[in-house]
């Protein structure tokens, strides 16, 4: 993997033609892909099919299918639709991440790409500018409000991926509540008293204590 990012690398100009597309062309073919078929159908054979030219001629514009992904990430970001910084500092944070697992719903491959790529690009950083204006008057030191933009997007990308489970948690309670009977799990029994067998997470509640629990309720 090149150690420069794609958005710093100048384009190849090649020989012969001009190149006849752009980045951002083979960016939104990429997506437009990947929210078809998914993310395994991403290559750039595939999408340079999609753009009716050949696999060669993609690399005037990326390096590799991890240049396509990092492109799709950051891509995707700009779909934010923000209200300037103002207020206090959760509700903004919240904004944040609702609107995130938004565009997690309408780009199933995201969850996938945000917990195992880092790839921060011109959108991404414009949205991480966005946060650190959110705290700007926090008393939090800058460290630990970086920290809690990563967490946020980590924590937006393990919740969308939990709610697409479907009847996972369904699964998990039927089993809990057979592994009960046995009665070598008392403290589990004790936790689970009273209480419905894995009761699925509200998003919002729980992205709130997880951000509180980081950067204190100041």
């Amino acid at each position: 993997m090149d150690a420069v990012p794609v958005w710093l690398r100048e384009r190849r100009t090649g020989v012969g033609r001009p190149a006849e597309r752009s980045r951002a062309e083979v960016t939104a073919a990429a997506i437009a892909l990947a929210d078809r078929e998914g993310l395994a159908a991403v290559s750039m054979r595939r999408v340079a099919a999609e753009l009716g030219t050949g696999a060669a001629s993609l690399y005037r514009y990326v390096d590799s299918r991890d240049d396509l992904l990092d492109l799709m990430t950051d891509e995707v970001a700009s779909g934010y639709r923000l209200p300037e910084p103002g207020g206090p500092w959760l509700p903004g944070l919240l904004e944040v991440c609702r609107q995130g697992r938004e565009l997690m719903r309408w780009h199933a491959w995201l969850p996938e790409l945000v917990l195992t790529r880092s790839a921060l690009g011109p959108h991404g950083t414009d949205l991480l500018e966005h946060v650190l204006a959110i705290l700007a008057g926090h008393p939090a030191g800058p460290g630990r409000k970086l920290e809690a933009f990563g967490v946020m997007t980590t924590l937006t990308a393990a919740l969308a991926l939990n709610e697409r489970g479907g009847g996972s948690a369904e699964r998990q309670g039927a089993y809990l509540a057979h592994a009960l009977t046995a009665g070598r799990h008392p403290h589990l029994a004790a936790a689970l008293s009273g209480s419905p067998l894995a009761p699925a997470p509200h998003f919002e509640d729980t992205v709130s204590r997880v951000l509180t629990g980081l950067l204190g309720g100041a």
